[in-house]
């Protein structure tokens, strides 16, 4: 995504500078031109490489693009040379730290100063938007003015940003879609049909909904880009890894099996999920799919036994008069 992102600011005349944590991995993209996780979308010349950490400090604008897992690391690496100043950060991260059970921003504002911090998300598969699809996505922050100028940073006549004041919502959104893409590919794993996976993304959000408010968010939230826009484009699309290692899941392969296949690809919602799962018990929010989705990466639950549960759970008004 990263990759992404900085050939979408490239081509609207922005200077870009692309970070990586190994001088080996700066210097095969100098020289190959290509980043084998985004193939078929040649790194132009205007867009600079390095694994200097130094390089950073001129910047305007850091977007982070990192797994969840190793932000806090990566910022800790980069602190050193970013210095005292505040900065402005812009992440595009879907994910929540496993032990802190911080969001993305969060882990930026324990780590670093920051004179803003705005979060980039929404339905945003990173193939479609270094081929020039069109995609709209929603730049969320708590500060007005952040939020717009992130939107005009990266709004065009094929990338449309809207702005939204509720952060908290729109990365809680951003982390539990995949948790659900799992779900979803479960469901395709298992050879179930549209009815089923039409009623887990309704479900799904519902679920969201009750979540976010748990911590603040906005119900509207979840019906935007972030949540049903997002948890659609996770839940179908070929692209999407957290649906596909769900379909796998489905079929009977193992989670170590295809988590040790994926060569160098990660699946968010692994992770999230232990996360959200965690969250949800510490808070007592009601979370059945995620509470399913939990047990069969890391209960040894079976997909058919984490189906049925569901299936078979007490029957209720679905708007609770």
């Amino acid at each position: 995504m990263g990759t992404a992102m900085a050939l979408h600011l490239v081509d609207l005349g922005h200077a870009v500078t692309l970070w990586t944590r190994t001088g080996a991995k700066a210097e095969r993209l100098r020289s190959e031109r290509s980043n084998p996780l985004l193939p078929g979308h040649p790194l132009p010349a205007a867009l600079s490489i390095t694994a200097d950490a130094a390089a950073a400090v001129a910047a305007d604008w850091h977007l982070l693009a990192v797994p969840s897992k190793y932000l806090r690391a990566q910022l800790e690496t980069l602190s050193a040379s970013l210095g005292d100043r505040p900065r402005r950060f812009i992440s595009v991260i879907k994910g929540i730290e496993n032990d802190s059970l911080a969001r993305p921003t969060q882990i930026v504002a324990e780590t670093l100063p920051a004179t803003s911090l705005t979060c980039l998300s929404g339905p945003s598969h990173a193939e479609e938007i270094a081929a020039k699809q069109p995609t709209s996505m929603v730049a969320a922050s708590e500060d007005e003015a952040a939020a717009a100028a992130v939107q005009e940073l990266f709004n065009s006549d094929r990338l449309r940003v809207y702005t939204n004041r509720d952060l908290t919502g729109v990365e809680l959104a951003g982390a539990l879609k995949n948790v659900f893409g799992l779900a979803a590919g479960i469901c395709d794993g298992i050879g179930f049909g549209d009815n089923a996976k039409a009623a887990l993304l309704t479900r799904a959000v519902t679920e969201m909904q009750r979540f976010g408010a748990a911590f603040g968010a906005a119900e509207d939230t979840f019906a935007g880009l972030a949540g049903i826009g997002d948890l659609i484009a996770t839940c179908t699309s070929r692209h999407g890894r957290n649906r596909s290692v769900g379909e796998r899941l489905g079929r009977g392969e193992s989670l170590d099996q295809i988590l040790d296949s994926m060569g160098g690809s990660v699946s968010e919602g692994v992770p999230t999920t232990a996360s959200i799962f965690a969250m949800s018990r510490r808070r007592g929010i009601e979370m059945p799919i995620v509470d399913e989705v939990h047990a069969v990466l890391f209960d040894g639950k079976s997909v058919a036994s984490a189906a049925a549960s569901l299936l078979t759970r007490p029957v209720r008004s679905e708007t609770g008069w």
